[in-house]
């Protein structure tokens, strides 16, 4: 007996779905909500710390400033106003935001007529002034603080000559840098060159006495002649900050800066927007549910011993705006949760018609079922044949389709579970739909006129067909179809049989993957290369244009794998891939060669300007710094470039030509292009023999040594040598080091040539003493290959104990830009080196990436000025500039400065004039051999020494 279900249970179960689907929904709510405002505080606390980072760092960029300008004073005795204006000029360009540099005099009473006196001849009615309500003459006073020196003086004219002693926020910061020996900034005040009460700040910093050196507050303050000064307008200065870095931009973000340690309206510098905070006081709701959200971040730091105070405050933001996926997520489980009510409240309803019917089925069932119990004994043997056919059917691990054959749609009458389980669709949702769903959309043409010429022949018919799963997914066939006839001949239906292939196929693709891509980046291997170029060249020669070939190759790359591994060289040649695969376009190519050898197609670059922008787009990508392993690395790369036709009309030669003309740009000084020539193939040949003969050259002794002096300016004596590596070869006579040099690094030979040169000069030196020709210094270069050996330091100390040479007379020279390369590597290996007792330069300064900020890091001891800047230094004001910047920057750090090229009595003069410690160039000699130096040292030959006047100053260094 049929047991009957409570009429209300499916009902109950509807009701239960929607409460629990609603608990749930008010859950993921919380939670989702809880993420978004989680979210916007961190994005807000990162743009808030971005711009209080900014703000901090431009405050002690000005301090720094100050502090350069003070060495000019401290070193230059006395400071004429040309130099005071030449010297400030470039610190104006470059930093916008110094409102002016003064030179505060100190001047006392009696000497007050006479100052005034002298400063009426170049300005007329000159007079010391001071700040009232209005500017007036200064009343009688012991002593005056005097704006001396101004530059600009352009916007800043009321401030020249002004008495600033009266001031007490001058004088107070004036007694800090007084008492700490460090530069002191100013609270907020009114500045005398302020328009409508405009407020700024000073930082200041004392000017002794030349040739002193205090040590306390007491003898500081009796050896003061003044102090300079930068001035500063205090909403100008933050907002030049702040838009330099294009921080002003973002809506909704407020910043306010207080010239004190806290937020007070009247130490208000500046301040930009006004983001309302509303008062959440007593709300029931947590914060990150309520209507609006507020955020606000405060930080406080010292500049110049000044307190300074941020907020950077965020605008109310609608809780929509902030919490759109919330919201999406409440209204999507409300409906979700009413719609499954729904749901299964119809399913109660049909339930019940549906118990009804069984009911009265029933009974006409047994009615019938007496009729027919004497068939069942013919019938059974039947049904157990067909059931032993069904259940093979079902349990094919192919999938089996069964279809009418009724054209033209040949419905589907049924599928076994093989192919509900194959292809993710349900029975119920194929059958009835034509049986050319089977042939796949994305299948062979070839192999679908093959499956429809079967149907229509009503024959068998194999194909390999490629369709979709039901969830996306990339399905691929072997696909059988056979007729099926009636007793009487006829075609009554099709059956297909489907075995699924996509492992196979998807094995086959990454055969063919492998077979044309580089396993480590991914990029186009040489196979693929040949082929891409093979098809830009037809396309070209069809419609006459061009293909440019670049061979690109990284400067350096080896100093990765020699100081971090092979890892983290793999790690970077990944990271050069996506950068160049950005720099060009879709339809260039970028292939591997291996190593860190790359090249690229570029058809289509009819233009040689067109071509010559992409070569850059593509340097300055790979020059972006990288960041390995916590290292920052500076990569540049050399480009070789060959066109089609000109240079060649096949893949080989074209290949062949632009890597020729990679090595000519690597010869010619590394990070830059060179299109091929004809001529460098000559080039290319004579290359092959010179790294031939190289790598004989040190066994046959064709190596030499040639020194240039470098002479002590004060004292116009030979205090040093730099040794100059030369080749004598037998049959090209002297090749110069440019030759050579590059092509010794690239092959490795350039660590047994090192080695030699260390070993050779260092010998030489300890000879020179012997002979009692004195006690010289000795510079010997290092290349980027012998900076990155791992026993470098080991060599050094095994080559000054074979020699005997004492560690300080060794001077290491290095370039700026092989130390800049890995700044964290360069400072262990320099720290190494410092300990073992030798000497470290940085050569060719002002022409690499120093910064101050790095400079100050690395244990050197001299600092060389490229001789780029001495070249023109009497006639260009900038190279003027920059050199006196060098050294007065040097020495603020304690370090010497050579300058190098010095070939005329007038960049002498000026040298001197500025105070550089040593030079070296043709005006003293060339590099000369060692017999040479050794007549020289005997001979005594020097300079002329100092004038008299400096004669009393000491002498910087002595080996």
């Amino acid at each position: 007996m049929l047991r009957r279900r409570l009429p209300f249970s499916n009902s109950l179960a509807a009701l239960l779905a929607l409460i629990l689907g609603l608990i749930i929904t008010q859950s993921l709510f919380v939670s989702v909500s809880r993420l978004e405002h989680d979210k916007a505080a961190l994005n807000f606390r990162q743009q808030a710390d971005l711009r209080i980072a900014a703000v901090r760092q431009g405050l002690e960029e000005a301090v720094q400033v100050l502090t350069v300008l003070n060495q000019l004073f401290a070193t230059v005795e006395p400071v004429s106003r040309a130099q005071f204006h030449s010297f400030t000029q470039p610190l104006l360009q470059r930093y916008p935001y110094i409102q002016a540099f003064n030179f505060h005099r100190l001047v006392s009473l009696a000497e007050r007529p006479a100052y005034e006196a002298e400063m009426r001849q170049h300005t007329p009615g000159f007079v010391v002034t001071e700040l009232g309500v209005q500017l007036q003459p200064a009343r009688i006073r012991p002593s005056y603080s005097v704006v001396d020196y101004l530059e600009p003086m352009a916007g800043n004219e009321p401030a020249f000559g002004l008495d600033a002693s009266l001031n007490s926020h001058y004088v107070a910061a004036t007694r800090r840098a007084l008492e700490t020996g460090q530069p002191a900034s100013t609270d907020l005040l009114r500045l005398a060159q302020g328009r409508d009460g405009q407020r700024g700040f000073l930082v200041v910093m004392p000017v002794y006495r030349r040739g002193s050196a205090p040590t306390d507050f007491a003898t500081r303050s009796n050896l003061t002649i003044g102090d300079t000064a930068a001035v500063f307008r205090a909403g100008a200065l933050v907002e030049k900050i702040l838009n330099g870095g294009d921080l002003l931009s973002a809506p909704g973000i407020a910043i306010a800066v207080y010239a004190s340690d806290r937020a007070e309206p009247s130490t208000l510098a500046y301040r930009h927007g006004d983001a309302p905070v509303r008062n959440h006081t007593g709300s029931m709701l947590p914060v990150w549910l309520r209507p609006y959200s507020d955020h606000i971040v405060e930080q406080t730091f010292e500049a110049a011993g000044q307190s300074w105070h941020i907020v950077v405050s965020g605008s109310s933001a609608p809780f929509a705006a902030n919490h759109f996926g919330s919201l999406l997520t409440l209204i999507g489980g409300i409906l979700f949760s009413l719609l499954a009510a729904a749901y299964l409240q119809t399913l109660a309803r049909r339930s019940r018609r549906i118990q009804r019917l069984v009911e009265e089925q029933t009974v006409e069932l047994r009615h019938a079922n007496n009729l027919l119990t004497d068939d069942i004994a013919a019938r059974q043997q039947v049904e157990l044949a067909l059931k032993l056919r069904e259940r093979a059917i079902e349990a094919s691990s192919s999938a089996i389709v069964i279809a009418h054959a009724t054209a033209p749609d040949y419905p589907i009458e049924y599928v076994n579970p093989a192919f509900e389980r194959i292809t993710g669709f349900a029975a119920s949702e194929v059958i009835g739909r034509s049986l050319r769903m089977l042939e796949g959309r994305d299948s062979d043409p070839l192999s679908l006129a093959e499956i429809r010429a079967a149907i229509e022949d009503q024959r068998e018919g194999k194909a390999v067909v490629m369709d979709h799963h039901k969830d996306g997914a990339a399905l691929w066939c072997d696909l059988h179809l056979g007729p099926v006839r009636d007793p009487s001949g006829v075609v009554s239906h099709f059956v297909a049989a489907l075995h699924d292939i996509t492992s196979m196929k998807h094995y086959e693709a990454k055969l063919q993957f492998q077979a044309s891509r580089d396993t480590l980046t991914g990029l186009a291997n040489r196979n693929m290369l040949n082929d891409c170029l093979n098809q830009a060249i037809s396309y070209a020669a069809r419609y006459g244009q061009s293909v440019a070939v670049v061979f690109v190759d990284l400067d350096r790359f080896k100093f990765v794998n020699d100081t971090l591994g092979h890892r983290a060289g793999d790690l970077l040649l990944k990271l050069i891939a996506e950068r160049l695969l950005l720099a060009v376009r879709d339809t260039d190519t970028v292939a591997r060669l291996g190593g860190d050898e790359f090249v690229l197609i570029l058809p289509e670059r009819s233009d040689a300007n067109v071509v010559t922008a992409s070569l850059q787009r593509i340097m300055d990508a790979v020059a972006r710094p990288l960041t390995i392993e916590d290292h920052e690395f500076f990569l540049t790369c050399s480009l070789g470039v060959a066109i089609y036709p000109a240079d060649g009309d096949d893949t080989d030669t074209l290949i062949k030509h632009a890597d020729i003309a990679m090595y000519r740009a690597k010869e010619t000084g590394r990070n830059n292009f060179q299109f091929y020539t004809p001529t460098m193939n000559e080039h290319a040949l004579e290359r092959l023999r010179i790294e031939g003969d190289l790598r004989n050259a040190l066994e046959r002794d064709e190596f030499m040594l040639v020194y240039q002096p470098q002479v002590n300016l004060r004292t116009g004596q030979i205090v040093g040598m730099e040794a100059l590596l030369r080749w004598q070869h037998p049959q090209l006579g002297m090749v110069p080091p440019q030759r050579f040099i590059g092509l010794a690094e690239e092959t490795g030979m350039i660590l047994p040539i090192g080695a030699w040169v260390i070993r050779t000069a260092c010998a030489q030196n300890q000879a020179w003493q012997r002979a009692g020709l004195g006690t010289l210094r000795m510079s010997v270069n290092l290349s980027a290959r012998q900076f990155s050996q791992q026993d470098l330091v080991q060599s050094i100390a095994a080559v000054l104990q074979e020699t005997g040479m004492a560690p300080h007379l060794l001077e290491i020279e290095l370039t700026e830009s092989l130390v800049m390369t890995d700044v964290d590597h360069a400072i262990g290996v320099l720290r190494e080196l410092k300990a073992l007792g030798v000497l470290l330069s940085i050569d060719d300064f002002g022409t690499g990436y120093s910064s101050l900020s790095y400079l100050k890091r690395f244990p050197i001891d001299v600092l060389k000025i490229d001789q780029s800047f001495v070249r023109d230094i009497t006639l260009d004001a900038d190279d003027a500039a920059i050199a006196m910047l060098i050294i007065s920057l040097a020495h603020s750090l304690k370090l010497e400065v050579i300058a190098e090229g010095v070939e005329t009595d007038e960049q002498l003069a000026f040298l001197r004039q500025h105070d550089c410690d040593e030079i070296q160039g043709y005006l003293f000699s060339r590099a000369v051999p060692a017999q040479a130096c050794e007549q020289m040292l005997r001979q005594g030959k020097c300079l002329p020494p100092q004038s008299a006047q400096d004669s009393d100053q000491p002498v910087r260094r002595s080996p």
